[in-house]
């Protein structure tokens, strides 16, 4: 078992359901603070983007952030460099396109991110029919490789899915690009395919934007991950501090 499932499933045991906030790499100069800020508001794991020119997942907000990102010129390996100096004392999940890590060359790819502190990865658009070389050089980084799962997922492909995912399984609310949206989704639905057949801990991403949606989708699933509302806070000019009472107001709902 990968470290991060291990620690996940040790939070998943003690009642707590995990909060992952999403930032992009490098779309500000202080992003790291932002980072810490969402670590001492009461985040369980990070996940952190990788700027691609050509996301495929990703809403207007995520790709602006990572336009963004990409002109202020950040690279896997600056990223890495900021994050190796930071010590945050939390699990990170990278989140970026294949076609990064195939061009750095995979096992050097593997190696910089764990060397650098993460612990995981969910590359969207590797599918598991052709994911067998990046998980074996991943398997000898301790990188968790995490999969999604989403409302048309087959019974069939939920099974092997979560047979195989790391970590943790990626529940997709909705049939969707990354964003804001309204109502639940197909969340709960998603999350019970999975649990059908693994145990493997579920959180609950694509949608969830408000402290009420997370608190919801926690009664079901283990955790959920926020992405385009705190981007979309920080792309409009919010400070560490603002993002720490951002993720505190989430912490409180999921606690209640």
């Amino acid at each position: 078992m990968k470290s991060l499932e291990a620690t996940l499933r040790t939070l998943r045991d003690s009642g707590r359901k995990a909060l992952v906030p999403y930032f992009m790499a490098g779309v500000t100069e202080d992003w790291t603070h932002h980072v810490a800020a969402a670590v001492h508001g009461g985040a369980d794991a990070i996940e952190i983007g990788i700027p691609f020119s050509d996301p495929m997942m990703d809403g207007a907000v995520i790709q602006l952030a990572a336009e963004r990102s990409l002109a202020l010129g950040t690279t896997i390996d600056s990223l890495c460099a900021q994050l190796s100096a930071q010590d945050l004392g939390l699990p990170l999940i990278a989140m970026t396109y294949y076609n990064l890590f195939h061009h750095y060359g995979l096992l050097r790819a593997a190696g910089r991110l764990s060397a650098s502190g993460i612990s995981g990865a969910i590359v969207p658009d590797l599918t598991l029919e052709e994911s067998d070389e990046w998980r074996s050089v991943c398997d000898q980084t301790d990188i968790a490789t995490i999969f999604l799962v989403a409302p048309s997922t087959t019974p069939d492909r939920f099974a092997r899915l979560a047979a195989t995912t790391q970590g943790f399984c990626y529940a997709s609310a909705r049939m969707a690009v990354t964003g804001r949206a309204s109502g639940d989704g197909d969340a709960s639905r998603v999350v019970e395919a999975v649990r059908a057949t693994s145990d493997i801990p579920t959180y609950v991403g694509i949608g969830i934007s408000s402290p009420s949606q997370a608190a919801r989708a926690s009664r079901y699933a283990d955790g959920v991950i926020v992405g385009s509302a705190l981007v979309d806070l920080i792309l409009g000019g919010a400070t560490p501090d603002d993002t720490e009472r951002f993720i505190a107001g989430f912490r409180t709902a999921l606690d209640e």
